[in-house]
């Protein structure tokens, strides 16, 4: 009772009332002030983003923390800030299912923080959060907030990760990614502020008074720590004996050492809170009782732990957690405490939903062309890209001289390709470049012309095969320069042979190749005349006549002319097979029938204009779209390789050419165009989407020339051979996890390769002002004709003098499609049958009929043994006199208009003598080697014998 009496005797006196009051006053102004101060600072919320393959321990965050520690003030520097010291704010937070990691951090350390960051996860992603996830909390109807504070004395440590067999982390993200709920949030949120380094001379004076045995020594909690000293001061008297050593039980012998081995690291105060948001009480209850219990995985026996406090259901005290205020004293841990609370994921963490980082970044290289803002310097780039390696983010591009090595761009659909064509071509529209652009989908190729300004417009050629009522000019067989007919002959060969490789064969070239020799000598040569050549004797004979080639008029005259008619069937019908399949569609007819290209190539390219191809394959078939891409690439090689009459290789004007899917369009000379079209001002930007969509002669002449390349996301198939290329900065996986429009690149600098770094695309801009429909008027007016004036031009050429006759697909004399034709596509066995049924003088028109010699143009009827039971022999028209009509009665009138519109389904027409069926002889096998053009092609090996001797097979294949 006296104790109690001189104890309120001591308490009721001014000289201890009125300190207290002042002191109390004086933190309730400085935690006013803090306040005050901290929602002056400006912030950034970063969000940190680890590879899921990252294998830093939490020795890595330990030394992280203690490199943090050093946005400690001095004494000094405190003093003249009212006592403010900077703090952070490590988070976990589950929002919208996904858990997420983040850093609050005031603006003026951010570089520091980052820095620190970097230099213990080399591999992980920081990006500013383009909003702060605690801004929305009132969607939800509940919102349950409490604090985690140390059970025991903040100078006791709690358990460490060393004790930990498994990652005390995965307890925490476990519990967040159990929300059932995507509704429904957890946030974690761990203020750390970091304390002078003397903090452990207060753990001293613990450690003193526990070894003493005194009463306050851990009795009350941590914050009426500076009350009990006070108490303990009035209390003891002066003649009290301080040495006296109260004998220690283990615990406290142990409690002793735990705390002195804690002291002797760096120190953090800091304070945990929790929220839960959702919409049930129940709920908020039982998720706060599971995260505060993951908590408890660091409480340690007879030392220290975690435990909950300030529970509230009020909405208002969120606000804390949103200001990430740190307005008291919090707790102490240190940096080995806070690692094992807070350290990023790494691969023993297998909790779902984590955010992990799938783009792997690498720094740029020194050298790389960014763009300054000076106009000069900048058009000297072509600008594409942003870097973004640990949070820098230049603007950057290619030097114009460097993409005269070329650019390969591959990665899935969707990753971001066509995006970076547009922004290549872009550069060349603002910097006045010439180009051309081959599009097999017709969407980069609009979307390129709505960029063009009206400056240009004069400038572009629209080439769309898609626009049927105004067909544009494309002769492939067109001769400029007759150097280069062989080269035009194997760039056909080569392009044909790359559309029907499966069904390809050594004697269907070998006819083909001299077909075409002697066209090329011909005047006025189109795709359209193959097939007369084979099949019309008049001008096969007229062609000869033009041509300068003994060696080609040596097969003409001697070799094709000994063989048997049998034979000269089977030879040819292949040929007319494949020509006939591309040239049967009035689309394409209409287009590559035309003598005269509409646009010379050559002049676009000396004269820096614009080549826009639309070949949506969806508009016009996938293999027509190939196969004129592919001619149009050919044109455009030796268009460049013509240019070597230009001496001085400075004065050839660079041309950029771009091509989509560009596997659609590479031929085995490919690699030609890849080694070569530098020297001549051509510049080649390409894409595709896989590896094995390329054949190894193309896939090779890629990655043996190219200068630059750069991938998007690519597949597993892909990624090990692609890899190669970007080592050792990046492996495998990290070419298989990028997001869109994330890219890896191994590019050209100054004419020297530079280490493999990662980027993203620039945004494209909007069209301000959009002259597209202008454009395609425009194209039409000057470079395209009439469908109905191109039909008849054709119709005329290969019926010179006739006022309409219907033309057959393969480009023949027209009669019914019943008795002169064999549908494509159909199956053989069906044609078979069609074949052995013969209407009564059928044969002799069809023959008539079909071999492109009307009595107009001919003296001389071919005359072939026929059954006299069921076929009438024709009579000979006199040489004098043109007959009235040579059109059979079943045949379709002659209306010129039905040169696109006679058949519905495309057809290859072999003429009716050639489809006489021959009994079946033995020929005698010759002693010595067989010659090419007797030798079956290989696609016909795996037939039968009777197919093979029967010439209907080869017109239906």
């Amino acid at each position: 009772m006296a104790f109690f009496t001189t104890f309120f005797t001591i308490i009721l006196q001014w000289y201890v009332w009125v300190p207290v009051v002042i002191l109390l006053g004086y933190l309730t102004w400085r935690n006013n002030r803090q306040v005050d101060v901290l929602r002056e600072v400006e912030s950034e919320l970063l969000i940190l983003e680890i590879p899921r393959a990252n294998d830093k321990s939490e020795l890595a965050a330990e030394q992280m923390f203690a490199s943090l520690h050093g946005i400690l003030r001095d004494a000094r520097e405190l003093k003249i800030n009212d006592g403010y010291q900077e703090h952070l704010s490590f988070e976990i937070a589950s929002v919208g299912g996904q858990i997420q990691f983040y850093v609050w951090t005031p603006r003026a350390l951010r570089n520091f923080v980052e820095s620190q960051i970097y230099s213990q996860y080399p591999t992980v992603q920081i990006r500013t959060a383009t909003a702060d996830y605690t801004a929305h909390e009132q969607q939800h109807n509940v919102v349950y907030t409490a604090e985690v504070v140390l059970a025991e004395s903040e100078f006791l440590p709690i358990k460490i990760f060393q004790s930990f067999e498994v990652d005390p982390l995965a307890g925490i993200t476990g519990t967040l990614a159990k929300l059932e709920d995507t509704d429904d949030e957890i946030w974690i949120q761990i203020l750390v502020r970091p304390v002078a380094d003397d903090w452990h001379k207060a753990s001293d004076a613990w450690v003193k008074r526990v070894r003493g045995g005194g009463f306050f020594g851990d009795a009350f909690h941590p914050k009426a720590r500076w009350f009990s000293q006070f108490l303990m001061a009035l209390w003891q008297p002066p003649e009290g004996n301080m040495t006296t050593v109260t004998e220690l039980s283990d615990r406290d012998k142990t409690r002793i050492a735990e705390a002195e081995k804690k002291a002797a690291k760096l120190g953090y105060q800091v304070k945990i809170r929790v929220a839960y948001l959702g919409d049930s009480t129940t709920d908020a209850r039982l998720r706060m009782q599971a995260i505060i219990g993951t908590f408890k995985q660091y409480n340690s026996t007879n030392l220290n732990g975690f435990t909950m406090r300030h529970d509230s259901f009020r909405k208002e005290d969120l606000n804390r957690y949103k200001l990430r205020l740190f307005a008291d004293r919090g707790f102490l841990l240190n940096i080995e405490e806070m690692a094992s609370v807070f350290h990023l994921p790494h691969t023993n963490v297998e909790t779902p939903n984590i955010v992990w980082a799938s783009n792997k970044t690498a720094e740029p290289p020194n050298r790389l062309p960014v763009l300054t803002g000076h106009a000069a310097d900048d058009e000297k780039i072509s600008a594409f890209g942003l870097t973004n390696f640990r949070g820098i983010n230049h603007q950057f591009g290619m030097l114009r001289s460097d993409r005269s090595r070329h650019v390969y761009i591959i990665g899935q659909t969707g990753a971001g390709k066509s995006g970076l064509l547009e922004l290549f071509a872009l550069s060349d529209i603002y910097h006045n470049q010439g180009y051309a652009i081959i599009d097999p989908h017709g969407d980069f190729a609009i979307e390129n012309m709505k960029f063009i300004p009206e400056a240009r417009l004069d400038d572009v050629v629209y080439f769309n095969p898609a626009d049927v009522e105004h067909p544009i000019g494309f002769n492939p067989l067109e001769v400029t320069n007759p150097a280069q007919k062989s080269t035009i002959s194997s760039e056909v060969i080569g392009v044909l042979k790359r559309m029907f490789g499966d069904s390809w064969g050594p004697r269907l070239e070998y006819i083909l190749r001299y077909t075409i020799l002697a066209l090329l000598d011909r005047p006025e040569p189109t795709m359209l005349d193959i097939t007369r050549m084979l099949t019309d004797k008049k001008f096969r004979k007229e062609t000869i006549g033009y041509c300068n080639d003994v060696v080609v008029r040596q097969f003409w005259n001697v070799e094709f002319a000994s063989w048997s008619e049998k034979f000269q069937t089977e030879a040819i019908a292949p040929v007319l097979n494949k020509v006939g399949a591309f040239t049967a569609n009035p689309i394409i007819r209409n287009i590559i029938g035309q003598t005269h290209s509409s646009f010379n190539i050559r002049q676009i390219m000396d004269e820096g204009k614009i080549l826009v191809v639309n070949l949506s394959k969806g508009l016009i078939g996938e293999d027509n779209a190939g196969i004129l891409g592919s001619f149009l690439v050919t044109k455009i090689q030796l268009a460049a390789m013509s240019r070597s009459d230009i001496l001085d290789i400075h004065d050839r004007r660079p041309f950029y050419l771009y091509v989509d899917e560009f596997q659609n369009f590479a031929t085995d000379s490919f690699a030609t165009i890849l080694s070569e079209a530098r020297k001549y001002g051509l510049n080649l930007t390409v894409a595709n989407q896989y590896i094995s969509q390329m054949e190894p002669t193309v896939r090779d002449a890629v990655f043996g020339n190219v200068g630059t390349m750069i991938s998007f996301r690519v597949s597993p198939d892909d990624s090990p051979i692609l890899a190669k290329q970007f080592e050792p900065q990046f492996e495998e996986n990290d070419l298989t996890q990028m997001h869109n429009r994330n890219f890896i690149i191994n590019m050209v600098i100054n004419g020297e390769k530079a280490p493999a770094f990662s980027a993203t695309t620039l945004n494209l801009p909007e069209a301000k002002r959009s002259h597209l429909s202008r454009i395609i008027e425009h194209s039409r007016e000057l470079y395209s004709q009439s469908r109905q004036t191109v039909e008849d031009t054709i119709n005329e050429r290969i019926h010179p003098g006739s006022t309409g006759v219907s033309v057959t697909l393969a480009g023949q004399t027209g009669t019914s499609a019943a008795s002169s034709a064999t549908t494509t596509g159909e199956g053989t066995a069906k044609h078979r049958r069609r074949r052995r049924r013969k209407p009564a003088g059928g044969e002799a028109r069809d023959e008539q009929a079909t071999t492109g010699q009307s009595s107009a143009q001919s003296s001389k009827q071919v005359k072939k043994p026929v059954t006299p039971s069921k076929v009438a022999k024709p009579a000979t028209p006199s040489p004098s006199k043109k007959p009235a009509s040579t059109t059979p009665k079943s045949a379709a009138p002659r209306d010129p208009s039905l040169l696109s519109i006679q058949h519905a389904k495309p057809r290859t027409i072999i003429p009716a003598q050639l489809l006489h069926h021959q009994p079946h002889t033995v020929q005698p096998q010759p002693d010595g080697p067989v010659p090419l053009a007797k030798q079956p092609d290989s696609a016909t090996s795996a037939h039968t014998h009777d197919e093979l001797d029967d010439p209907t097979f080869f017109a239906l294949r």
